[in-house]
């Protein structure tokens, strides 16, 4: 069931993803899913201590949300977002979408697409072939 409280478990796996700060991220269950499509590649991980673990190294620097849209489902949430950081002074991007589901108020599930991370030497390719298009 989706819990609509501001400090919903969406809510705070959101803020941990935008903080760089899984590792204290109090929203998973003990026995949660992550079942991840990466560029090239397709891997589950399973209970809160491992998932947490990865999705640390996924989101090891603080960030912002540049898109972020959020969409109820019966079981949880469609999450997906545009994430922007920095690394070593170098901008970074990535755009995913995550399927939430949630039970007793912690999240039991999160099967997610990754387009992969985007260098600003992408960004700008990226952007450059918008101009043409458009």
């Amino acid at each position: 069931m989706l819990d609509d409280r501001s400090d919903g478990p969406v809510e705070r796996y959101l803020a941990a993803i935008e903080g760089a700060a899984m590792a204290g991220c109090d929203a998973l269950s003990p026995e949660v899913t992550l079942d991840a499509t990466v560029p090239h590649w397709r891997f589950s991980v399973r209970g809160d201590a491992a998932v947490r673990t990865e999705l640390s190294r996924w989101y090891a620097d603080a960030g912002s949300f540049e898109e972020l849209r959020r969409t109820p489902l019966p079981a949880g949430e469609l999450v997906e977002f545009t994430l922007r950081w920095e690394q070593e002074g170098v901008p970074y991007a990535l755009h995913q979408v995550h399927i939430v589901e949630v039970t007793d108020g912690r999240i039991t599930r999160d099967q997610v697409w990754c387009g992969g991370r985007w260098s600003a030497t992408l960004l700008a390719e990226m952007a450059e072939a918008a101009d043409v298009t458009a």
